[in-house]
């Protein structure tokens, strides 16, 4: 059996990393680890191909070799989908699709011949056996959580490494809390489930030893939901498991929480996190209780940001702008915020609601929701009907923005963060080609930036105030310079 795993295109957004890529010379932020791990779940006597929309292009060649294309998906990417499928259906090639897209949504996609959906290690074995008897169903879906420590190492292999700026793996899946426009919990459940941590290091050492000596990102959404266990077990081999490893860092997503916890904030920064993306939503507290961000709540968020920061971490953070608790206020509020608590990376999208979760339920009843979502938290759009005047609402939006992205003040960010951040005292070992790497990143940064780029005058002034005020910082404000160019460019798209 031929199996074709095709990965569809993300389009050009905040976390596609598109203008900053070029700068290291890759293709795409990370490997599609959900189809890498379908693969593995396949029999190991099947021929498997893997097509990554994202840096390379689907051939008639492929589709004529393939008993079977699997495709899996989020909703940003519906619309190169929607093309794929039509490629398959024009060539006559049988589509098995899966993923948070058609787990949600599957009604929409009328010519797919199976849907194999929720998590599939329950529903990739109920789909095989009845391969073997010529007896498949349409659909096959699940109500079960899969106990995760049965999920088999993902087949790195077939990704070409060379494409990717960073690999992904995973932890957990589920997350304790119940946000009511998040669809973690629909997907997944309120209880963490863990793999082991033979089974992480397993993968790990898969990773390495295939030649992978850089970045590696926990896609778990709440990283830290399982505090105890992380601290006495999977922390603990991570540290242990780094020793002698070159290039190694880490970084996931956690709750604010991570702030109150001055013990996981060590272990992890002595681990090799680097950086934690942090859903912080709003500064506004009705607001926060309104979308049921309790561990939010009742808590100065800059100064747990600021606690992060002192720990050794960077902090990422997204925000939301669009409940109905906020006001004409709240997007001055958000961008003195942001600016405040030195968050370089910000990502601030409208409010959305994805299928099935209490806020679409909510809504529903409400009459207030519209179409399904775009997926793209950060396209200024939206799938509801907000209770502030949707024109208001827009131009506020584009105002924050604008404003967050403007060269001046996104320095003056990256300022305030390296006056509060305290480099951790564990040191990454560098790998020789991750350094070449960097110095060929540098170079560019210094043409395209600092000779070509119409705002090229803030580079420099970061470059030389860095260099007098943070020169050991000085390779982590040039990241800082690369990324801003890529926020800017997306942020000129919202115009």
């Amino acid at each position: 059996m031929n199996i074709l795993l095709v990965y569809p295109e993300v389009p050009d957004t905040f976390w596609s990393f598109k203008h900053a890529l070029k700068f290291l010379n890759k293709k795409v932020a990370s490997q599609p680890l959900g189809l890498l791990t379908i693969a593995a779940l396949l029999p190991t006597e099947w021929n498997k191909r893997l097509v990554d929309l994202n840096c390379m292009k689907l051939k008639q060649s492929d589709l004529s070799w393939a008993d079977y294309v699997f495709i899996s998906a989020m909703s940003i990417q519906k619309k190169s989908v929607l093309k794929i499928i039509k490629q398959c259906n024009e060539s006559g090639t049988k589509i098995v699709a899966g993923g948070p897209l058609f787990t949600t949504e599957y009604e929409q996609f009328e010519t797919v011949e199976h849907f194999v959906l929720n998590e599939a290690e329950i529903t990739i074995p109920e789909f095989l056996k009845d391969i073997s008897i010529g007896n498949t169903k349409h659909i096959y879906s699940t109500s079960d959580f899969p106990d995760i420590k049965e999920s088999p190492t993902p087949m790195w292999e077939l990704a070409d490494f060379g494409n990717y700026a960073t690999m992904n793996i995973q932890y957990s899946r589920g997350c304790p809390y119940n946000c009511e426009f998040c669809n973690i919990t629909t997907l997944f459940g309120h209880r963490p489930r863990i793999k082991s941590v033979e089974q992480v290091l397993k993968e790990l050492d898969s990773l390495y030893n295939l030649g992978w000596h850089k970045s590696i990102f926990f896609v778990d959404d709440n990283f830290i939901g399982n505090k105890k266990i992380l601290k006495k077990e999977l922390l603990p081999a991570l540290i242990e498991w780094r020793k002698g490893k070159k290039g190694i860092s880490f970084n996931t997503e956690v709750s604010i929480n991570l702030a109150d916890d001055k013990e996981l904030m060590n272990l992890m920064v002595n681990a090799g996190f680097d950086m934690v993306f942090i859903g912080i939503e709003t500064p506004e507290e009705l607001s926060l209780a309104e979308c049921n961000k309790k561990q939010n709540m009742n808590r100065n968020l800059i100064e747990s940001v600021k606690l992060i920061q002192r720990s050794g971490l960077q902090v990422q953070g997204g925000f939301i702008l669009g409940f109905d608790n906020d006001t004409q206020s709240t997007f001055q509020t958000v961008i003195d915020f942001i600016q405040n608590s030195g968050i370089v990376t910000a990502m601030v999208g409208l409010l959305q609601a994805p299928t099935n979760t209490l806020l679409y339920k909510r809504l529903m009843q409400e009459g207030r929701i519209l179409a399904s979502m775009s997926g793209d938290n950060a396209d200024g759009t939206t799938n509801i009907i907000p209770k502030m005047d949707l024109d208001k609402l827009l131009s506020g939006y584009k105002h924050v923005i604008n404003q967050l992205y403007s060269p001046l003040l996104f320095n003056d960010r990256v300022k305030i963060f390296l006056r509060e951040y305290k480099a951790p005292k564990v040191k990454i070992k560098s790998d020789v080609s991750n350094l070449y790497k960097n110095v060929i990143a540098f170079i560019r940064s210094i043409y395209i930036l600092g000779i070509t780029d119409k705002e090229r005058i803030y580079y420099w002034k970061l470059f030389v105030w860095t260099l007098f005020r943070k020169p050991k910082r000085f390779g982590l404000s040039i990241t800082f310079a690369i990324y801003g160019y890529h926020f800017r460019k997306i942020s000129e798209k919202c115009q």
